[in-house]
């Protein structure tokens, strides 16, 4: 290649364009800066990982001891192996053609696993659930993206649009680009706490319909990256409007185990629609996700999850889902199988779940309060989820030698957190914001003594980086 030849970063925008509208928006490499980083013994670029046992959080142990035991069934003959791992393995190798683990299993996943769920489903809502409405995967993701596939069509302005909120997970945004519809973003109240808000989903409803079809609204709850749990009577109110405006609605809920704030509670989408009954049951159509990555277990690294919908027909998969896969797992048996299995019944001994969640109700405590006592820092409770979102007041000369290097002014700032603390977190540009306010991302998952530390080092951060661009 000549010297004077664009390189391919330079040509690939111009080619690809919507290739980089469906890259996610994470947090700046760290690997690529890592050589020149600080190094601190407390406080590490790796303290920002959302993968729970990527930092000195243990795996829950029946999850694996399951799994280790389909995949290796001699270790059935252990005596150092709990007796309840030992009878899930039993149960689900019982369920595989052949009692392996290798074998294809039914496109929908391994139906005892599939009536697990549904009996989970049960347990939490009290209203009835049918494993023909369940389909597994290998992630939450995954599933959404399936379900997105099935509702994105049309040109134009016949083009499917879908609300989201914002701030969103990247999965949507990138998730659309990718499927050719029309992102159409409704913002959550931060003054309330990131509530829903009825009026501004009717806004970004009329302005879509001038441009596009819009047939669908998510919502992620608790929420991703904001932290909030949305009440009772928000989620009523959303599937009312879902009713009144016939949009189809995507019920992200991967974090319902995460609920810290006091007051705050966990309900179903499923559950309240079917609580409201008719007309709202017999027309309304709902999809719900949930997986193991997050909660309690974070099984990041063995994704599995499912996906169920109930549609206008009653709750069976109707239409086009009957003869299609929309969340296969590669290998079902080996991964989804074992490990979702303790997610969905109850885990032996259960104080490994209790503990887990204390300790992130103690986090994210401590995350607010910290931050809430630095000035120019404002952020609210972190009720749920694994993640708090502040907002940074960010002075004029901070924007102009963002604008001088061509970064958005939150990416400036945590590049240069980045660069001087070695603490790595995410602009909230990355997850998108009201115009004119800035903010980022960072999870709550690092032990406590290590966090407190973290935060600390931030906040002391920001107040000088505020004092150098006064």
């Amino acid at each position: 290649m000549s010297p004077s030849a664009p390189s391919i970063s330079q040509c690939l925008p111009v080619v690809l364009p919507s290739v980089f509208q469906c890259l996610p928006v994470v947090s700046p490499s760290v690997s690529q800066y890592s050589p020149c980083l600080p190094v601190s013994p407390s406080v590490s670029p790796s303290s920002v990982s959302q993968c729970p046992q990527s930092l000195p959080v243990p795996p829950v142990c029946p999850v694996w001891q399951a799994a280790a035991l389909c995949v290796g069934p001699e270790l059935l003959q252990q005596d150092t192996i709990p007796e309840d791992a030992k009878a899930r393995a039993r149960r689900l190798l019982g369920a595989c053609a052949g009692h392996s683990a290798g074998a294809y299993s039914a496109s929908p996943g391994i139906e005892a696993i599939r009536q697990d769920v549904a009996q989970f489903l049960e347990r939490r809502d009290g209203v009835p659930a049918c494993p023909q409405n369940i389909f597994l995967a290998t992630g939450a993701s995954d599933a959404i993206v399936s379900i997105l596939k099935l509702l994105v069509f049309g040109e134009g302005s016949e083009r499917s649009g879908v609300m989201i909120p914002v701030p969103q997970y990247p999965l949507y945004s990138a998730a659309l680009a990718e499927l050719g519809a029309v992102q159409l973003g409704y913002l959550l109240a931060e003054e309330r706490a990131w509530a829903l808000d009825i009026a501004e989903l009717r806004r970004v409803l009329a302005e879509g319909r001038r441009r596009c079809r819009p047939r669908a609204l998510c919502v992620i709850n608790p929420g991703n990256p904001t932290g909030q749990v949305q009440s009772r009577e928000d989620i009523e109110a959303v599937i009312k409007f879902a009713y009144e405006e016939r949009l189809f609605l995507l019920a992200d809920e991967v974090y319902q185990d995460n609920v810290y704030a006091e007051g705050a509670a966990f309900h179903s989408f499923k559950k309240v629609l079917a609580q409201l009954g008719p007309p709202y049951t017999d027309t309304v159509e709902l999809a719900s996700f949930h997986s193991i990555s997050k909660g309690f277990a974070g099984e990041c690294g063995g994704w599995g999850g499912y996906g169920g919908r109930k549609g206008s027909m009653g709750w069976e998969w109707g239409g086009t889902m009957g003869g299609l896969n929309p969340a296969v797992p590669p290998f079902p048996p080996l991964f989804i199988s074992p490990i979702i299995s303790p997610i969905i019944s109850p885990i032996s001994p259960p104080q490994e779940k209790q503990a887990v969640l204390s300790a992130l109700a103690q986090k994210a405590k401590l995350t607010q309060e910290i931050f809430n006592r630095t000035p120019g820092i404002r952020c609210n409770p972190v009720q749920g989820a694994m993640y708090a979102f502040p907002r940074i007041d960010l002075p004029p000369r901070a924007l102009q030698a963002a604008q001088a290097q061509g970064q958005a002014p939150d990416m400036f700032f945590c590049m240069r957190l980045l660069e001087e603390t070695g603490i790595c977190v995410v602009p909230g540009s990355g997850f998108g914001q009201k115009e004119g306010t800035f903010h980022f991302r960072m999870t709550i998952l690092p032990p406590a003594d290590k966090l407190q530390v973290l935060l600390q080092k931030l906040s002391a951060f920001y107040t000088k980086f505020v004092k150098e661009f006064s």
